[in-house]
């Protein structure tokens, strides 16, 4: 079984609630974002930065969005929404779902259109 970095992410997390609030976000955004090692199936963030594409689905002030994972590799019928930015395909994971920090926010990469958006949110509505 593959060993989870813990210990790597709390003293990386430590470092990121010290940070000042990252800036804003909109819906439609495509951000890099510290998601971390986390327990069981949810999904985990990356590399050194423990980092994962994340599209933001709203944002609720300042500090907080409301955010959906996504990932490279497509599956998971209609809990996966494929979209594309800069010719690249990405898979939205609407079983991932949640509310983060602002400060998880590393990077913003893109946007998605308009229309991808609203296909995004009609099947989060449907799943939901």
């Amino acid at each position: 079984m593959f060993e989870k970095d813990f210990d790597g992410w709390n003293a990386f997390k430590k470092r990121l609630h010290g940070r000042a609030v990252y800036g804003v976000a909109h819906p439609r955004e495509v951000w890099w974002c510290a998601l971390g090692a986390n327990v069981g199936s949810e999904i985990d963030g990356k590399h050194d930065n423990f980092e994962r594409l994340v599209l933001v689905l709203r944002v609720y002030n300042r500090e907080t969005l409301l955010i959906a994972p996504m990932t490279s590799k497509p599956g998971g019928g209609s809990f996966n929404k494929k979209v594309t930015m800069r010719m690249r395909e990405s898979w939205v994971n609407l079983t991932q779902i949640r509310v983060i920090s602002t400060r998880r926010l590393l990077r913003k990469i893109d946007d998605i259109s308009f229309e991808q958006f609203q296909d995004v949110r009609r099947s989060l509505s449907a799943f939901i």
